[in-house]
Order: C-alpha cells, then sequence, then structure tokens
C-alpha cells in the first residue's frame, strides 16, 4: 500500500499591522538617509579644521562664470597662519567683526542693532562670511541666510576662532578676480602676506565691505579715510596682543 505524500502548504507569513500612528517604514528610511546625510557633511566641513581647502564654493562658481565668457581664472593661494602678518588678521577683525573672540558664529548684540535699524547696517560676522564664501553663494538670499546660520554656528565650534580667521583671510575677495591674504599681498604690494605692515593691512581691510569698488592701490578718498579709521581701531583693540584672544 502506498502513501501518498501529502503536500503541505507553504506557511503564510502574518503581517503585522502598523499601530495608529506609526511612521511608515519608508518614512524611518528617508529619516535615516537624512541624518546620515546631515552627518556626513558635518563630518566633512569638521575636517576643515585640519584639511586646508583649495578653493570655496564662490571662488568656483566665479571660474566657471570666467571659463564661460573666455576670462581670466582667479588668482589665489593658501597661506598658513604663520605665513600671514599679524598685522592683517587684526585689521580684518577691527573692520568686520570686533566682536569676534566673544560671540559663537552669530553676533545676537549686533543682529538686533541691525534688526532695529530696518537692516541698513550690516550684521555679518567673519564665521557666517566664511560658511557663505566656502560652502554657498553670494547674493541676498533668505535660502542663503537659512543654511548660512548653522553653518557658521558648527564651524565656530568645531574649528575654534583661530582656524575660522585663517579660512576666511585665504577665501576673502579683495577685488581684482583676487582673492585671499597670499594673492592679494604679492599684487597690490608686491610682497610676501607675512611682510606686510600694519598701514597695508588696514588698506587691505577696507576694501572688504565691496573691493570692486575700493581699490587697494587706486584708493579712493573713502578708502583712506576709511584706513585712518582701522587703524584707530586696531589701536584701540591693544595691537596684535589682542590676536592671543583666539
Amino acid at each position: 500500500m502506498t502513501l501518498r505524500a501529502e503536500r503541505r502548504k507553504p506557511a503564510q507569513r502574518k503581517r503585522t499591522r502598523r499601530k495608529p500612528g506609526a511612521p511608515h517604514p519608508w518614512a524611518r528610511r528617508i529619516a535615516r538617509a537624512i541624518l546620515l546625510t546631515i552627518l556626513l557633511v558635518l563630518g566633512a566641513v569638521a575636517s576643515l579644521r585640519w584639511i586646508d581647502p583649495p578653493t570655496s564654493s564662490v571662488m568656483v562658481q566665479e571660474n566657471i562664470r570666467a571659463w564661460r565668457d573666455g576670462a581670466p581664472f582667479v588668482s589665489h593661494h593658501w597661506v598658513s597662519w604663520n605665513e600671514i602678518s599679524p598685522q592683517l588678521p587684526l585689521a580684518v577683525i577691527a573692520a568686520e567683526d570686533q566682536r569676534f573672540p566673544d560671540h559663537h558664529g552669530i553676533d545676537v548684540i549686533e543682529l538686533r542693532k541691525a534688526i532695529r535699524g530696518g537692516g541698513q547696517r550690516g550684521a555679518s560676522t567673519i564665521s557666517q562670511q566664511v560658511a557663505k564664501n566656502l560652502f554657498l553663494w553670494q547674493g541676498r538670499s533668505y535660502l542663503r541666510k537659512v543654511l548660512e546660520a548653522p553653518l557658521a554656528l558648527f564651524i565656530d565650534l568645531a574649528w575654534g576662532k583661530r582656524r575660522v580667521l585663517e579660512v576666511y583671510l585665504n577665501i576673502a575677495y579683495f577685488g581684482g578676480n583676487i582673492y585671499g591674504a597670499g594673492a592679494a599681498s604679492e599684487a597690490f604690494f608686491d610682497k610676501p602676506a607675512s611682510a606686510l605692515n600694519r598701514y597695508e593691512a588696514a588698506r587691505l581691510a577696507a576694501t572688504l565691505p565691496n573691493p570692486d569698488r575700493y581699490s587697494a592701490v587706486h584708493a579712493s578718498s573713502h578708502t583712506m579715510a576709511r584706513q585712518r579709521w582701522i587703524l584707530g581701531q586696531m589701536e584701540q583693540l591693544g595691537g596684535v596682543h589682542y590676536l592671543d584672544r583666539l
């Protein structure tokens, strides 16, 4: 007598019902992907505390425009903190952000003054300018401001003040398609950045609000007046010893 093998039906997997209000599995995956992307970006940004950025977002955009129009590319090369005269970082702080050692990337005090003044005065810190020039783009944009603020807070925390200022001095635009203290000091004063004196440093800092309008070489009366004001502020801050606070 032969026994027929009973065909066994494959066991059906029980579907687990989602609890009411529980997130969909796809939502969790998307959230994990976003979190991982944020961590990778923050890690890459943090690594620039030790890795010198070879260029910046703004310089890349300018080079693309130059390539498209057949114009010269930007002039730029990196110089380390020890290769920059201490007069220049002091002049830049005096001109752009005198509360730089005290705030954490965003100067709330100056921001309140700017808001009360109807936005007529600027409140952008050196940290914010680094975030904008290194990672974002120029021009007025609410989206850029939204991205700029957390970046400024993070690099101020992750890099430290001296590194933030070092990067700023290497990517700041000084006019004439020239970026960074190294290229600017050679182009305008025919000397390395390490040899800049206080007058030359103040002249470079005087052009920073609008380098295409205020030239370091053919200085207007406005630029000269601003240079004198910066020199006075450098003295009031206590000279290069002020940099010991960074």
